[in-house]
């Protein structure tokens, strides 16, 4: 019995394990093997050429889709080789556009200043003051604000080395941040020109680090910080840094500057306007182009600018903000699409680039893989409480085309799966 008892008990642990075993193995060889096949299967999705659709089928699914927005929404599709419609629902309706508003600030800011312009901050001596042989500076040193909304620590640095390299060692005065080129309404008119959260700054012409304040004043910020990366260079000062505005009245002559720092150029402000949807960005561009090109460095005198030059487009869209979170501005679908249009047939270097790409980057960076539109379409997103707009172009079977969806009323995160929908259905159209 002794023998039987441990066989039983041998055979038993035998079967046992055998169930735990083969788990393991069949494991091991799926993972080998997994990789490999998913890959195969991608490979094969990606070959997989998306069903293209005729006008009249793109109508006809487009029109479904819409119905779905509800009344308070517009769309309007174009073939820019043909100019023909290709769709048009509610293409005239008045509505908010939220985030859609920045196609119109960024396209007038390349039109009026070119896509190689840039924005200058400059640091000058105090009128009649001027570097000795000691490297004494006998008076104030500005910080003049020239609207740049990227100014940064890095750009800040780049000044105080051209100091040095200037020969300044010493000021027998203050640092003091000059933003008198815009006014210091520090929001737009979605919190009454105050502050705004969705801004993330305060607007200013001396804009350091995205708008930071101190004591409210992003001038004041910029001229302490300024005054600190001096310090560490071995660059006295003997009073303390402070907001100002350096004199350029009167007898005394605006002195040429002791240093500079250009912005990038606007092609890539634009760029980040309308591929991250920077709110900050854009105002601080509304008021830039007022500064330049208008009636004063405000929001009201940029989105005259802008009013301007959309009018020689044939466009008259209503103009609150330059960054789309006022409720106040209104356009139509049809009319973003002819600016669309427009900026198609001028090749404005820098446009389209800005815009995202679905399924790649910026605010479509997760949007629409694994449909047609997945490379092939760029769009401006916007999104506010109870709006969804996207507009943009699409490279398709067909040619490329032009197009814009408006949504009020909705909520928007379901206009936003709608509006993918339509989009990829647009990327299918065969001609």
């Amino acid at each position: 019995m002794v023998p039987l008892r441990v066989y039983s008990t041998c055979s038993t642990s035998v079967n046992r394990r055998l169930p735990s075993r083969l788990t393991a193995i069949v494991a091991r060889v799926l993972r080998r093997l997994l990789p490999s096949l998913i890959a195969l299967l991608l490979t094969v999705t990606a070959a997989a050429p998306a069903e293209a659709v005729d006008r009249a089928r793109l109508q006809g699914k487009l029109q479904t889709l819409h119905a779905r927005l509800g009344p308070a929404s517009g769309a309007m599709v174009v073939d820019l080789d043909d100019g023909r419609v290709l769709f048009s629902r509610r293409a005239d309706a008045s509505l908010v556009p939220a985030s859609n508003q920045k196609l119109f600030v960024t396209a007038a800011a390349l039109l009026e200043l070119g896509p190689d312009h840039t924005l200058t901050t400059a640091v000058h001596p105090a009128p009649g003051a001027a570097i000795d042989a000691s490297g004494r500076l006998k008076g104030d040193l500005y910080l003049v604000g020239g609207g740049d909304p990227t100014l940064d620590d890095a750009g800040l640095r780049a000044l105080v080395t051209r100091l040095r390299e200037a020969g300044l060692r010493r000021i027998d005065g203050a640092v003091v941040g000059d933003e008198s080129l815009f006014d210091t309404l520090r929001g737009g008119p979605a919190t009454g020109f105050r502050y705004d959260y969705w801004l993330g700054g305060g607007l200013s012409a001396l804009s350091w680090r995205l708008g930071r304040m101190s004591a409210g004043s992003p001038a004041l910020a910029a001229a302490k910080r300024f005054g600190a990366l001096l310090k560490a260079r071995g660059i006295t000062y003997t009073r303390k840094p402070r907001a100002g505005v350096m004199p350029r009245t009167g007898a005394a002559q605006v002195p040429e500057p002791l240093a500079t720092l250009a912005s990038p150029p606007l092609r890539r402000i634009v760029a980040t306007v309308n591929t991250a949807s920077q709110n900050f960005y854009a105002e601080m561009l509304t008021k830039a182009l007022g500064a330049h090109l208008g009636t004063g460095g405000s929001t009201a005198g940029g989105l005259k600018v802008v009013a301007r030059r959309m009018r020689a487009l044939g466009l008259s869209p209503r103009l609150s903000d330059g960054s789309g979170l006022s409720r106040g501005n209104r356009t139509t679908a049809r009319q973003v699409v002819s600016l669309l249009q427009a900026m198609h047939a001028e090749q404005v270097p820098g446009w389209k680039e800005s815009l995202p790409v679905a399924g790649v980057s910026g605010t479509l960076r997760k949007r629409m893989r694994g449909t047609a539109a997945h490379r092939a379409c760029r769009a401006k997103t916007g999104s506010l409480n109870g709006v969804s707009s996207l507009s943009g172009y699409c490279t398709t079977p067909g040619g490329e085309v032009a197009f814009s969806v408006i949504a009020n009323r909705v909520c928007s995160a379901c206009a936003k799966r709608i509006e993918d929908r339509m989009v990829a259905a647009i990327a299918r159209y065969s001609g």
